[in-house]
Formats: structure tokens, sequence, C-alpha cells
């Protein structure tokens, strides 16, 4: 039997399930192969990377200038599960606006992305808080890996579906593999909208505090500044964020540009498909196995660690000639992928009061999504540059260096005393 306490946390945990469809099938999967091949077949390679991105780095932009605000407001008025499902449906509707894009509109289909980005990002920023109302402190770990270990799971299990309906059209009754693309864009509405009921359900958080729409804002406004005043004297929690800003924009990268990157140095989409598959199964029972070793040793190393794994995926990746190479990759990048996310989520929110957790976790994925705009515009302008996605995909190299060196001076005990300390008083 799974008790109330439990049956919130498998709830909580089933959301990654429900959106990593998204994740999966529209940023890392069709979406960049359909751009380059549908969307915006007649221009060259180099230049839809670019495009691809900027578009990465507009929707991201976004983010910045929504997410501590709405997360202020959220924490005033308990409104995290409501503001979660309005983006959350955002995105279902955009997901499912692709489907109906005709070819060579590039410009239409770019929108329709960025506006389903910041829909996925701001949803992703209240899902994050919602963490503390199912987890207490010592087990964060699991419950964070977990959640990404389901959004592995669900994500490649609708994944494969969509694969098998573009290889196998016609047994899908499908006209065509394009046909097949666009149902599968509005599979991953049906899906997340479906799957992320239990949430809805089952998920509590405080009772909401009755405002008007005006004073709400005011209220929000006024705590963010309260809390920016604040924060610049949070020395060790600005470090963690810088951080986790630098190495954290690696990984973004390399999730939404690896495919395109396969791609532009000739590598077949075929091959690229199943490395992505590769990566959602494995990437399950590998987020579990990391996150129980850092349970038994330290959160800390098991994200520097991850960090090295990166460095050494981006230093191959550059000098890769054969799909069997990026199929090595993939495994590599699958192994530490979920953990260096979840861990870094759950590290986090043992450095912040519950009741300020919204807003904290909006400057989290504020500076997350912050440096998901350098690194793709990184990328896109070094492409321009030299001409080469070789050089593009080194280019993101010092964020994970830098990263992780800062990384080593962060002690989330004292970080958490600092903050708890500094929240105590008046500003």
């Amino acid at each position: 039997m799974i008790n109330n306490k439990n049956r919130s946390v498998y709830a909580w945990a089933f959301y990654d399930w429900a959106n990593s469809a998204y994740a999966t099938t529209v940023m890392a999967g069709f979406f960049p192969i359909f751009f380059k091949s549908y969307f915006s077949s007649e221009v060259d390679a180099t230049i839809s990377t670019a495009q691809l991105g900027f578009a990465n780095a507009i929707s991201t932009f976004f983010i910045v200038l929504l997410a501590p605000l709405l997360g202020a407001i959220a924490d005033v008025a308990s409104l995290r599960k409501r503001f979660l499902f309005i983006f959350a449906y955002l995105a279902i509707l955009m997901s499912a606006s692709l489907a109906f894009i005709g070819y060579g509109e590039w410009k239409i289909a770019i929108f329709i992305y960025i506006l389903g980005n910041i829909g996925f990002m701001v949803s992703n920023s209240f899902y994050d808080s919602l963490l503390p109302f199912v987890s207490k402190n010592r087990k964060s770990d699991f419950v964070s890996g977990l959640g990404f270990a389901f959004g592995y799971l669900g994500g490649g299990i609708l994944f494969t579906l969509n694969v098998a309906m573009t290889q196998f059209p016609d047994f899908f009754g499908l006209a065509d593999k394009t046909h097949a693309v666009q149902i599968s864009f509005i599979s991953v509405a049906i899906w997340w909208a479906l799957f992320s009921l239990p949430l809805m359900l089952f998920v509590k958080e405080k009772r909401e505090v009755k405002f008007d729409t005006l004073k709400l804002v005011k209220l929000g406004f006024q705590r963010l500044v309260r809390t920016l005043k604040k924060i610049r004297r949070l020395k060790g929690l600005l470090l963690f964020l810088i951080a986790y800003w630098l190495y954290i924009d690696a990984v973004n990268t390399i999730i939404r540009m690896a495919v395109d990157f396969g791609m532009a140095i000739g590598l077949d989409p075929n091959g690229l498909i199943i490395a992505i598959l590769m990566v959602q199964f494995i990437g399950f029972p590998a987020t579990l196995l990391f996150t129980y070793f850092a349970q038994k040793h330290d959160a800390k190393k098991a994200i520097l660690f991850a960090i090295c794994v990166y460095i050494f995926i981006i230093i191959w990746a550059s000098m890769i000639e054969e799909i069997y190479e990026f199929f090595i990759l993939a495994v590599l990048i699958a192994l530490v992928q979920g953990g260096i996310q979840s861990l870094s989520r759950s590290y986090y929110m043992r450095m912040i009061p519950q009741e300020h957790m919204s807003e904290f976790f909006g400057f989290y994925n504020f500076l997350g999504k912050f440096a998901s705009i350098l690194g793709p515009l990184m990328l896109g302008i070094t492409v321009l540059i030299t001409e080469s996605s070789r050089a593009g995909i080194l280019s993101i190299l010092p964020f994970l260096i830098i990263g992780g060196v800062l990384l080593l001076r962060v002690d989330e005990k004292k970080v958490a005393k600092e903050v708890k300390e500094a929240l105590s008083t008046k500003p």
C-alpha cells in the first residue's frame, strides 16, 4: 500500500514522466531534425544551427525576466501549482501547434518553439519549488533523482513510440514520415496533459492566500526587491549559483544541440535518434544509482565527478568522425546527465528555507537559464565565425572548468546557516 506521504512523492516525481516527453521528442529529438529538413530546409546547415541556437537563447532570456518575480508572487500567495499548470499548458498547446506549421515556415516554427520552451522552463521552476513539500532534506537527493529517473523512462517510452511511427508510418496508418513527426508533436501534448494529473491531485501546498491581482503583484515585487538586497550578502549562496550557472550551461547546451551538432558534421539522423533513445533508457537506472552513490558519500563530489565526465565528452565530441563514437558519448552522457541535474536541485534545496522556496528556485532557474542563453549563443556565434561546428562545441568547455573550480569552494551547511540568518533579519 502507498500511504499519503509516499503517494505525494510519486505524484510529484511522475510529473517528470509527463513533461519529459517535450524535452525528449520536441527539444532533443524531432524539432532539431524537422527544423533542418522541413521548416528550414532551404537554409545552409551552418546557418540553421545558428538559428536554433539563437532561438534557445531568446526563449531563455524571457525566463530570466519572468522566473524570480513569479516565484516571489507564488511564495506570497501559495500559487506554485497554479503557475506550474498555467505555463505547462502553454507549452502543451505550443507542442500541438507545431504539427500545423507548413514546409519552409521556419519563422513561425521558431516563434512557436520559443513559446513552448518558455512554458516548459517556467513550469519546471515551480515544479522544482514543490520538492520540499514532498521531501525532507535527508531524502531530497533520492526524491529529486526519482523525478529525473521517471523522466528518462517516460520520455523514452513515448519517444520510442514516436520513432516507430516515423520508421513505419504505414503500420500506424500515417501518410509518411512527415505526418508521423507532426502526430508525434500532438502525442507529446496529450501525454503531458494526461500524466500531469497525479501532481495536480495529490501534491499539496499551503492553502492559497487571497489577494487581489494588483496587490499580489505589488507584494511579490516588494518581496523580490527585499530578497535582492539581502542576496548580495549571501556570498556562499552566490558562489554556488554562479558555479551552477556555469556548469549547467554546458549540460543544457549539449542536451539541446547534440542532434543538430551530429547532423552538422554529417552523421546519419537515424543513428542520432537511436543515440537519444539510448540516453533515455540508460539514464533511468543510472540516475537512481548516481543519487544512491551521493546519499552514501557526498552530493558535491558526485556533481564534480559528473563535471569531469562532461569535460571529457566535449573534448571527444569535437573530434568524432563515426556514428559509433556518438553512441559511446551518448552512453557517457546517460550515466551522468540525470545525476548532475537532480543532485544540483536537491543540493540547492538544502540551503533554502521552505517558505522562500519558489522565490529562490526562481533565482536558481534564472541563473541556470541565463547561462542557457550564453551557451547556445556562444556556440552559434563561434560556428558563424569559424564555420566549424566542432569549434562551436568546444566553446562551451570553459563553463564546465570554471564552474567545477567554484563548486569546490561551496560548503552547503555554512551556506544554509548564512541564508537563514540573512532572511530572518530586516533589510
